[in-house]
């Protein structure tokens, strides 16, 4: 997505790359993220207007495009083009994806916090200090309960 070395955020006052609002670099313009994926830039205020990108503004209220949102354009014109998927279709999707996402970061949460609980229990077992019932983790498998 950002091989293209015309696309590379180097320095400001670079054509088509700028600062971003805090001063850092890494932000693009919209001609230059047009001229990237082939679109006219109505079709990115387009995707703005209906909420599917959300570019930073500059001081000046200038559009400038971060690497996160130039990769959702990127998912965005893959569904349009190649799949041909329309803009409501479009909004879906994306909503579902972030609704996994943040579904997979809460069983990592509570695996890990189960992983927590299964080593204290072991280690109060190891101690003497539990009763003799725990809960195993078997390999590519579920959840089984036996004495110990």
């Amino acid at each position: 997505m950002w091989n293209d070395e015309s696309d590379l955020p180097r320095r400001p006052g670079r054509r088509g790359v700028r600062s971003g609002p805090a001063g850092d670099e890494g932000y693009v313009f919209i001609g230059a993220v047009a001229r990237r994926f082939g679109v006219h830039p109505q079709t990115l205020r387009l995707y703005e207007r209906e909420g599917l990108i959300r570019p930073v503004r500059s001081s000046g209220n200038t559009r400038l495009y971060d690497r996160e949102t130039v990769e959702r354009l990127e998912i965005i014109l893959t569904l349009t083009r190649d799949m041909g998927v329309n803009l409501a279709g479009v909004e879906v999707i994306l909503d579902l994806r972030s609704r996994l996402s943040k579904m997979e970061g809460e069983v990592s949460r509570l695996m890990e916090a189960f992983r927590a609980m299964a080593a204290d229990h072991a280690a109060r077992v190891a101690h003497g200090q539990a009763s003799g019932n725990a809960l195993v983790i078997r390999p590519k498998g579920p959840l089984a309960r036996r004495e110990v």
